[in-house]
């Protein structure tokens, strides 16, 4: 049996530890016992990439918001398909998921994070967003397992009315919210509805291959102008 190595910490500002343990050739972030990422499974977190992507894909020099690097399975895939015309404002609060990016993980990485579309910004996604009027044709967020600040009791405030009327005003006509969760929940959709989002539900497999649990992933829309 291989053994599970702790590669390092970090602490969330205003929250828990964060653990880097690698298993093999696989890497693992923790949070206290709650998987947070895993290398084994990015289906769904490639997919809130692409699916958000194609729906500005009609757009020239389109900006996205990216909410948490995490193991940049989100900025990959996004960089992947958007043109060369396009930006990414990528916010992470906790320096340390760069630093592990760029050291044990860098083959994972791939150059991402130096890619010249991509604007690191390391503070609190909400707060990015709140200084951010008019700016993004997309804002992507995977910041906890689900729209109920488990990483930290912070990030309910991305969730709460005044967060989504915040992110209403830091998007471009027609943009998009797409947020990750790890799970449904209905009266959070209901509240996204309640903020004058059109919203669109869809349920996508943990894994690339199809298969695994399955996630959820919010597109709440604005009408364009």
């Amino acid at each position: 049996m291989i053994p599970r190595e702790l590669i390092g910490t970090a602490q969330i500002p205003g929250g828990e530890q964060l653990r880097l343990v690698s298993h093999g050739r696989d890497f693992m972030i923790l949070l206290d016992r709650n998987e947070l990422m895993s290398t084994r499974m990015r289906g769904s977190e490639e997919a809130l990439a692409t699916m958000s992507c194609a729906r500005i894909a009609d757009r020239t020099k389109s900006h996205l918001l990216i909410g948490g690097y995490g193991m940049g399975f989100t900025l990959r895939a996004a960089l992947a398909v958007l043109p060369l015309d396009a930006s990414v404002t990528l916010s992470e609060l906790v320096p340390e998921i760069i630093v592990w990016a760029r050291g044990p993980m860098q083959e994972l990485t791939a150059g991402c994070l130096d890619d010249p579309r991509v604007q690191i910004v390391q503070d609190d996604v909400a707060a990015v967003i709140r200084s951010s009027p008019s700016m993004f044709d997309a804002i992507l967020l995977d910041v906890d397992n689900g729209p109920d600040g488990l990483v930290r009791d912070a990030n309910n405030q991305l969730y709460s009315e005044r967060g989504l009327q915040a992110a209403k005003a830091a998007l471009r006509p027609g943009g998009i919210l797409a947020i990750w969760s790890a799970g449904k929940d209905d009266a959070f959709a209901h509240r996204l509805k309640n903020a004058g989002f059109t919203v669109n539900e869809i349920a996508v497999r943990a894994r690339s291959n199809g298969k695994g649990a399955k996630h959820v992933i919010w597109f709440a829309g604005l009408t364009a102008t």
